[in-house]
């Protein structure tokens, strides 16, 4: 039997990676990306495309009046979580109005499975290790948005029920990635300055701690959740296992590139300042084997030989700050 997927964000990072797999699995799957942080060259040929908006209500209603959509993989989202402080009407709008419309459409045309990447950013500060019963805390309107995304499912999976899965991954990187994205991305961020010959930047002492997930040990579980029962209605962290401080992060990102600079430290910014996940509960779900997901080195080194064949990207500045009070210097250069 074949299925028809849509997936939001399909010419973005984890989007273009999950449509792989569920190309592979024989899914007819649907891209829908308005391409303001993916590309064209990320997404499978083998997709139909559709350039577009999910804060579009119009398109998203005709592409589900069009097609008989079985699953909804979301993965379109303004991920740049520091910046979401000053962007709060942008990030709401694309980030919960825009989710919303997709779901209004799953309950109206009964997809089978709504599948929702989330954020560790729910849990907000002094959570660690973080697992799926704690209370989530957010502390900056990215983590909101994607919380009150979140809560939206389980009422409409009650009222309704429309049946879901979130994944709260963290920090993932890898080939597709935009590494031209001046906000968000750390791993990226430092291939690009050290190809184009600038300092790594970095914010506060460095001494700051994540945990860096591959692509590989986060997109194929979320391609496959919906064939997995005891995933239904439930909500996982997914990802990397070992913590790191940025600044081991940065000499980690020298190393296998081979291009010694200086790390340029900028003023803190509002932040958490530590956040790595237990995966217990997806370990057991989803049989994962711990002892295998891709250690830091060997991950940077996969997505360091990506980076050499497509090259550096310009860097962009967002161009519709709403709020310029207490914006990092090094991101004032937009406002003035």
């Amino acid at each position: 039997m074949s299925f028809t997927s849509l997936v939001t964000g399909g010419a973005g990072f984890i989007g273009a990676h999950v449509t792989n797999h569920l190309i592979e699995a024989g899914h007819r799957v649907i891209v829908l990306d308005d391409l303001s942080g993916g590309f064209m060259e990320n997404v499978n040929p083998k997709a139909l495309f559709i350039k577009g908006s999910i804060t579009d209500q119009t398109l998203v209603a005709t592409i589900f009046q069009e097609n008989k959509i079985d699953y909804i993989y979301h993965l379109a989202a303004y991920a740049a979580e520091g910046l979401s402080h000053f962007i709060r009407k942008f990030n709401y709008e694309n980030n919960l109005i825009g989710s919303i419309n997709l779901i209004n459409e799953a309950v109206n045309h009964k997809v089978k499975c709504f599948v929702f990447t989330s954020s560790i950013a729910v849990y907000g500060a002094g959570q660690v290790p973080m697992n799926e019963s704690m209370i989530p805390t957010p502390e900056d309107p990215y983590g909101i948005a994607k919380l009150a995304v979140e809560m939206d499912l389980k009422a409409a999976h009650e009222m309704f029920g429309l049946n879901y899965v979130v994944f709260r991954p963290h920090n993932v990187y890898g080939a597709y990635q935009n590494i031209g994205d001046r906000y968000r991305n750390v791993i990226g961020i430092f291939m690009n300055q050290l190809l184009q010959g600038k300092d790594l930047t970095v914010f506060g002492d460095g001494q700051q701690t994540r945990a860096f997930s591959f692509i590989d040990d986060v997109a194929p579980h979320i391609a496959n959740s919906v064939n997995i029962p005891e995933a239904m209605n439930q909500v996982f962290n997914i990802g990397g296992d070992i913590d790191y401080t940025v600044n081991d992060l940065a000499q980690t990102v020298i190393d296998v590139m081979g291009i010694e600079r200086p790390i340029n430290y900028q003023p803190a910014r509002n932040e958490v300042l530590h956040a790595y996940a237990d995966h217990s509960k997806a370990i057991k779900v989803f049989n994962l084997d711990a002892s295998k997901f891709v250690q830091l080195k060997d991950g940077v080194t996969k997505m360091a030989a990506w980076v050499d064949e497509v090259g550096s990207r310009s860097s962009s500045y967002f161009g519709n700050i709403e709020i310029e009070e207490n914006l990092p210097p090094i991101w004032k250069q937009q406002v003035n």
